[in-house]
């Protein structure tokens, strides 16, 4: 990989350039060709090699990709958008009718490895010298790689039963030759990236203003606690509620009290995220030839071509794309909820009470998502504004570390008192009554809080319900709880796709 060039411009993809809280620290101009072995020099390029690895937290088009995804794989939403050729490969997802050549297999696989290969040459380089570069903010630096290294590896060992595991960059030629490891390996190495990067990192509260967004001990603690819970090893629950209770008692969290709060741009990182991915507005981005800055998915879960009528500010909505429209046994099952109209949004109701028009679009209900509907209210006034929503994405918050915790320690046996007072204070924030900690009730408040926020079919996958709650989208047991690796990486290369997809 010697004569690799590292555009700038890359590193910086959707998540730099502005200058406002919480994100300047990722703002860096692009300064042409470097090559690979003039770069990690300086503190500069050191910090910009460092934001080559978090811009791969991004998928192509931001996480609109990745979000509509996820939702269409679960029981919240189907995949919608304009027909049903609109995002093929996520349709594919949606119907579990995945090949190793449609379907959305190929994305994760090279926006994660593409993640894991800047993580590991950054990683290999803050082993050389960097003049000027300080001991404890490379050692910092390094921590926060490996961190992103762990969440890449962490994915992928979720959609896809057999992986390649590499630590260290590759040779194109050395490509060929890799084989898969076990599931173990993966989850050692996991583990062990967490483990050394919580001793270094920083806790949120110590972290300046100007660095939120970037990994801290507790988002590490959070993904460690994860990383055992979906292993589904039940000695080690124990050992998982501890890792969430540390996050959960730390300094600074708290659940927000309006639980609406917690999704709105102008409440970026607060008291209940734990690891949030940034996006902005302000680079007013007019090409899209370019890298998505904005939060794309936004302007995706609106309705089509949608007249406001005279809607009220939350439900003002720029026209959007259709996409994830909720499916109506999830309304039902989500009515009477206190959390019912910051998640779903009835848009027919809008249309027949106040005047709204929209043109349904593909699998249309009626109903779409409103955590991250695009209000006009956030609409910008320059540029393009598809491009352009502000809304971060809360990649885990705090009332799904409590629910994790409560769920562990349930499994484990232990400290029931603690486990009800977790799903009690997540069922309190929105005047809901206590109930008994089971893993019944706690698995039915995770679908309600988190609805529509990516976690669904991780949950039905991990707890053993896919193919019961999925029946109805063709769901097959012993195959659709993975992907099938992509036809592309499996051309003249060692790898081995999982028989079920042969």
């Amino acid at each position: 990989m010697k004569r690799i060039f590292l555009y700038t411009v890359i590193f910086t993809t959707l998540f730099s350039l502005t200058t406002s809280c919480g994100e300047d620290y990722l703002s860096v101009d692009p300064k042409g060709l470097t090559l690979e072995t003039n770069f990690y020099k300086t503190p500069d390029q050191a910090l910009e090699g460092l934001m080559a690895a978090y811009a791969s937290l991004s998928h192509e088009g931001g996480w609109s990709v990745k979000m509509i995804g996820f939702n269409s794989a679960g029981d919240e939403c189907y995949t919608g958008g304009a027909s049903v050729g609109d995002y093929a490969n996520y349709q594919a997802w949606n119907t579990n009718s995945m090949t190793a050549v449609v379907g959305p297999s190929e994305a994760f696989w090279n926006a994660d490895y593409q993640g894991i290969y800047r993580a590991n040459l950054f990683i290999v380089k803050m082993k050389e010298q960097v003049a000027g570069l300080d001991d404890a903010v490379k050692n910092k630096y390094i921590a926060e790689a490996k961190t992103l290294r762990a969440y890449f590896y962490f994915e992928l060992i979720r959609l896809f039963k057999n992986i390649p595991l590499i630590t260290v960059p590759l040779e194109p030629s050395e490509w060929f030759t890799v084989t898969q490891a076990s599931r173990e390996d993966v989850y050692a190495q996991i583990e062990k990236d967490l483990t050394e990067a919580i001793s270094v990192l920083p806790t949120k509260s110590a972290m300046p203003a100007t660095e939120l967004g970037r990994m801290t001990k507790e988002s590490a603690m959070a993904l460690l606690g994860k990383a055992i819970l979906f292993q589904n090893d039940e000695s080690r629950m124990e050992e998982a509620a501890g890792w969430f209770n540390k996050v959960n008692t730390a300094t600074g969290y708290a659940l927000v009290t309006n639980y609406k709060d917690i999704f709105d741009p102008a409440n970026k990182f607060n008291s209940e995220s734990v690891f949030e991915i940034t996006h902005t507005a302000s680079m007013e981005q007019g090409d899209w030839g370019a890298k998505i800055f904005g939060n794309m998915y936004v302007i995706a879960v609106g309705p089509r071509s949608y007249k406001p009528g005279t809607a009220d500010a939350d439900h003002a909505y720029v026209s959007g794309w259709s996409f994830n429209p909720i499916i109506t046994d999830f309304v039902n099952f989500m009515k009477g909820d206190p959390r019912f109209k910051y998640t779903i949004a009835d848009v027919d109701s809008l249309v027949a009470h106040r005047g709204a028009s929209y043109i349904p679009g593909y699998q249309n209900t009626g109903y779409f998502i409103q955590k991250w509907a695009p209000l006009e209210k956030w609409r910008v006034a320059t540029g393009t504004t598809e491009l352009n929503f502000p809304n971060n994405m809360i990649e885990i918050r705090l009332a799904d570390t409590y629910l994790m915790e409560a769920e562990a320690l349930v499994r484990a046996g232990k400290n029931a008192t603690r486990a009800k007072d977790l799903l009690d204070a997540v069922r309190a924030r929105v005047g809901l009554a206590s109930v008994p900690a089971t893993l019944a009730n706690i698995y039915n408040e995770r679908r309600l809080e988190l609805a529509t926020e990516g976690h669904r079919w991780d949950d039905l996958i991990r707890t053993g319900q896919a193919a019961t709650v999925l029946s109805f989208k063709g769901f097959k047991a012993n195959k659709n709880e993975y992907l099938p690796i992509p036809l592309s990486s499996l051309n003249n290369t060692k790898l081995v796709q999982d028989p079920a997809y042969q």
